[in-house]
């Protein structure tokens, strides 16, 4: 166990499956309280029995990431059960329409835009004040969509998404050092989750765009397979733990070498 994380608070939103559920178990393991932010409170119920079972403790807040007044009363909430704020692992997005530029509506482009981009900006926003006279660490999930593929027909609204969280966690990464608040991004490839399941895509209307591209057999060269949301776990409990200490403005790719093909 890492001992720092003991009696630590930690935030995760999107809580309730894959990444977020995953690492909001690993983080309760080693100590953390844990507060789950999802947009339905019984998407996160089997999280929180799950950490409870073990002698964990963790608080489900019902929030939309992408509302400003959802944020602030998701914050309230966790300071009044918990009293602190050590950890934020930002993680709730969506895959969002998948089709071409031109087909794709405003609103659908806004849509998956806030989802991702705009609670990653409020996330971060309403946990200054609570973080900055003990300092803490900010983990952001980007992708590598966006960061070093481009190859996903379709993903013009995601890619941007993920990409503008790059730049924005740099940008909050040296804003925030001053507070000793740490700000790092992951970049994960295919890890076994049910974001398909936000995944919209307009199939016919892909075929018009889409370029032949041919992978070396077995695209993930490393594990031949998809990443497990448990292997993405480790990598926050490490980020968000003393560990990293002199860790912030980093993005770090966890596809098994996947992007690089």
């Amino acid at each position: 166990m890492d001992k720092s994380l003991e009696g630590k608070v930690a935030l995760v939103t999107g809580g309730g499956s894959g990444i977020g559920k995953a690492s909001a178990l690993q983080l309760a393991k080693e100590g953390a309280r844990v507060a789950l932010a999802d947009i339905k409170e019984d998407d996160a119920k089997e999280t929180k029995e799950e950490i409870e079972s073990f002698g964990g403790k963790a608080l489900i807040i019902e929030t939309d990431v992408s509302k400003e007044e959802g944020i602030e009363r998701c914050y309230k909430q966790l300071i009044d059960q918990f009293g602190r704020l050590d950890i934020i692992f930002s993680n709730a997005g969506v895959n969002g329409k998948i089709t071409p530029i031109e087909d794709m509506a405003v609103e659908e482009w806004q849509q998956t835009i806030d989802t991702n981009l705009k609670s990653t900006f409020l996330t971060v926003k309403h946990a200054i004040p609570y973080m900055k006279e003990e300092g803490g660490s900010i983990i952001i999930t980007s992708s590598v969509n966006g960061n070093r593929t481009f190859s996903n027909f379709g993903f013009s609204a995601y890619s941007s998404s993920k990409a503008g969280q790059m730049a924005f966690g740099k940008m909050a990464a040296l804003e925030l050092a001053r507070y000793h608040i740490r700000v790092n991004v992951i970049c994960p490839g295919a890890i076994e989750t049910n974001i398909e399941e936000n995944t919209h895509p307009e199939e016919d209307n892909l075929e018009k765009i889409k370029i032949p591209v041919e992978f070396p057999e077995g695209n993930q060269p490393l594990q031949n397979r998809p990443g497990r949301p448990e292997e993405v776990a480790d990598l926050i409990v490490f980020l968000g733990s003393d560990k990293s200490r002199h860790i912030t403005g980093t993005e770090l790719f966890i596809d098994g070498a996947g992007s690089l093909l």
